[in-house]
């Protein structure tokens, strides 16, 4: 077995270690910045409803109950409740000057984490892949052909996925993190999704349905799938949703 230290993981911790002498004299490396938001401006749009009738308002219930779902009924889900776990991920909260705060935190507010959606059955939307378009609360719609068989299948071919509603899948922007936090960004650009995917988890089950995180991927098999240039974009989780059975 390999020394933890000769790890690429643990190697690159250590590198991105603060310690009270080195942040001195820390220069971050000149990585230009990116927009904000991702736009799509060629694909059709659909609006996203804002009313959501929830059955839960009490957290403690939710928490105490969630666990990862891998089986899920043939049920579709309603737009709402889709509509409602992407507002708890990454809905737009509050405005001050240039910044647009979020249900969740990010370092420096620069929220470098895109979504995006297989659609496998959601009532009122086609099948196909979609990117959340966060400044306009409406999806993009990238492609009309059912994804799930792929995704599932570059999730290691874990078959759960490919019998949920809908499929979450999250890239890094790495620029838009990095070019403030230089190699130290990468880790907030992680945290950041682990923020992301326990609002999901959590809106889930206030909707009567249930969810399981993945990160095992090929990582350029989804990468291809959502069109990625992975020298700036890559996957770098997943989030499988559907009813309970």
């Amino acid at each position: 077995m390999p020394e933890l230290r000769n790890c690429t993981g643990y190697a690159y911790l250590r590198e991105t270690v603060h310690d009270r002498e080195r942040i001195k004299g820390l220069r971050r490396p000149a990585i230009a910045q990116v927009d904000t938001f991702k736009k799509y401006p060629e694909a059709e749009k659909v609006e996203l409803p804002r009313q959501w009738q929830l059955k839960e308002e009490n957290i403690s219930p939710l928490l105490q109950n969630r666990r990862s779902l891998r089986r899920y009924s043939q049920e579709a889900i309603p737009l709402q409740d889709l509509a409602f776990m992407l507002w708890a991920s990454q809905g737009i909260t509050a405005l001050s000057g240039n910044y647009s705060f979020r249900t969740v935190p990010s370092g420096g507010a620069l929220y470098p984490v895109e979504t995006y959606v297989s659609v496998h059955a959601v009532e009122g939307l086609v099948t196909g892949l979609y990117h959340f378009d966060v400044e306009n609360f409406a999806l993009d719609r990238l492609s009309g052909v059912d994804s799930a068989e792929a995704v599932a299948s570059a999730c290691l071919n874990q078959r759960f996925m490919a019998r949920s509603a809908t499929t979450f899948l999250w890239s890094g922007v790495f620029r838009r993190c990095m070019s403030k936090y230089g190699n130290r960004g990468m880790r907030y650009i992680l945290l950041d999704a682990g923020h992301i995917c326990q609002n999901i988890l959590m809106a889930a089950e206030a909707t009567g349905n249930g969810g399981c995180p993945v990160a095992a991927f090929f990582d350029d098999e989804v990468n291809a799938l959502l069109g990625l240039d992975p020298a700036e974009e890559s996957v770098i989780y997943a989030a499988s949703v559907g009813k309970k059975p």
